[in-house]
């Protein structure tokens, strides 16, 4: 007689079992990949250390307990917690607790070939752009994923189509409002056609001693010789928990950028996988983090080449002061076809605080034989020498530490082509830096 094994689960998992328990029932595409990602967490739960990709950041220790889906936000308060790059002349679509606020969103007036729905009027029309949501699998179970598919209702869902060049940047605003801690989940999809030009800037706040969990997901389907600049700022309360995953499909002879701000959250995730599917492409995915007190932020990437002659470039910068503790795990995978790919990644982090804490996982993978690539990583304090460069002409120690902080995390930020987008997230790291002290 073989005994049932059951696993144990956390107050959390119970908690998140029990909600995806509540799923709405359905015949379509869509319900079944929500039951598909509800039964994988169900059986999977959250990941722990001994799981290799989140062995840094033990979501099952971290997240002791898991807080009721959030309601509609009010409008109000939605407009007022929505301040980030307010300043950057964009086409704003504001997300309050995971769903579209039409009144706070301009939609109206759309350039000719950009189209602009919700995930919840797609869903409710039977839009046949839904056959794209999930149409990008990370290859591996994601606990974060499973539960965003499972449990958004809202998002938003974005086309460009072929040949078109949007000039102004889409900014799609985050915002958790009210004082409960409750969870929002929010995916959207992003559909540039062939030789489509598109800017879409993410931005994700909310009140700082709210304990509230923003999971979101963002799929990126970009078609052959189009080109695409994705920003995405995360400055969430310092109580938060912010788990996100982007996901790309890059065809022929496409450009991808895309850079990733961390500055907010008590704890905070970001998983990025591309795939590279056609050939002679270009990505370069990088990203920034500005950590303080005991802060975790984890950025993971896995960046597939498929397809021979392709490119890709990643450079991510970590800052660290006090006791916080930054992760970077990057995977550059190059299958048996891709051959001529060129890859190179790098993570540098730079400690200011004695108790802060770095992990560096950087890997290649590699099936071909004709291809040039590599990967380092470096973690260090501030450069005695160029300190006392500085302080013999005068500046003041925090001054000079500061100076030096901002070019280690420019060369970053130097990657973002929109010149008011870079301005901006400049802006963010000097009011970092400053309030410091």
């Amino acid at each position: 007689m073989n005994a049932e094994i059951r696993p144990i689960r956390t107050p959390a998992e119970q908690a998140l079992i029990a909600e995806l328990g509540g799923l709405p029932a359905g015949t379509d595409r869509l319900a079944d990949l929500r039951r598909a990602a509800a039964r994988s967490f169900e059986e999977n739960g959250l990941p722990h250390r001994r799981v290799e990709e989140w062995k840094y950041t033990d979501l099952r220790t971290l997240m002791r307990e898991a807080t009721p889906v959030a309601g509609t936000a009010a409008v109000a308060e939605a407009d007022a917690r929505a301040r980030l790059l307010r300043e950057v002349e964009a086409r704003r679509i504001v997300v309050a607790n995971g769903a579209v606020v039409p009144e706070l969103s301009d939609l109206a007036g759309l350039e000719e070939g950009l189209t602009v729905t919700t995930l919840a009027a797609a869903i409710a029309s039977g839009d046949e752009v839904l056959s794209r949501v999930g149409g990008i699998l990370p290859g591996r179970y994601d606990a974060a994923l499973a539960l965003n598919t499972a449990l958004a209702r809202d998002g938003v869902v974005l086309t460009v189509a072929p040949g078109v060049t949007i000039e102004r940047p889409i900014h799609v605003a985050h915002v958790f409002a009210g004082d409960a801690a409750a969870a929002s989940y929010a995916r959207s999809l992003v559909v540039v056609g062939a030789g489509a030009k598109l800017t879409y800037v993410e931005s994700f706040e909310g009140p700082e001693a709210v304990a509230y969990q923003a999971n979101a997901a963002t799929e990126f389907v970009v078609g052959d010789e189009a080109h695409l600049d994705v920003v995405r700022l995360q400055e969430d309360g310092a109580s938060a928990f912010h788990l996100a995953t982007l996901l790309f499909d890059v065809g022929r002879e496409a450009q991808v950028h895309a850079f990733t701000f961390g500055l907010g959250a008590g704890v905070a995730r970001t998983s990025l996988y591309a795939t590279l599917s056609g050939e002679s492409s270009q990505v370069g995915f990088n990203g920034a983090s500005l950590l303080k007190g005991r802060q975790h932020a984890d950025s993971t990437l896995f960046v597939d080449h498929q397809v021979p002659g392709c490119e890709s470039r990643e450079l991510f910068k970590t800052v660290l002061d006090d006791s916080a503790r930054g992760v970077f795990q990057g995977k550059i995978v190059v299958r048996q076809a891709a051959q001529k790919t060129d890859g190179r990644m790098m993570s540098r982090a730079l400690v200011l605080g004695e108790d802060a804490e770095m992990d560096n996982k950087p890997e290649l993978e590699i099936f071909a034989d004709d291809v040039q690539c590599g990967h380092g990583a470096t973690c260090g304090d501030i450069d005695e020498e160029l300190l006392f460069y500085l302080r013999a002409r005068g500046i003041p120690l925090k001054e000079a530490q500061s100076l030096l902080v901002q070019a280690f995390v420019g060369e970053a930020v130097e990657t973002v082509e929109h010149e008011g987008l870079r301005e901006a997230l400049v802006e963010r790291a000097e009011a970092w830096l400053k309030a410091r002290g």
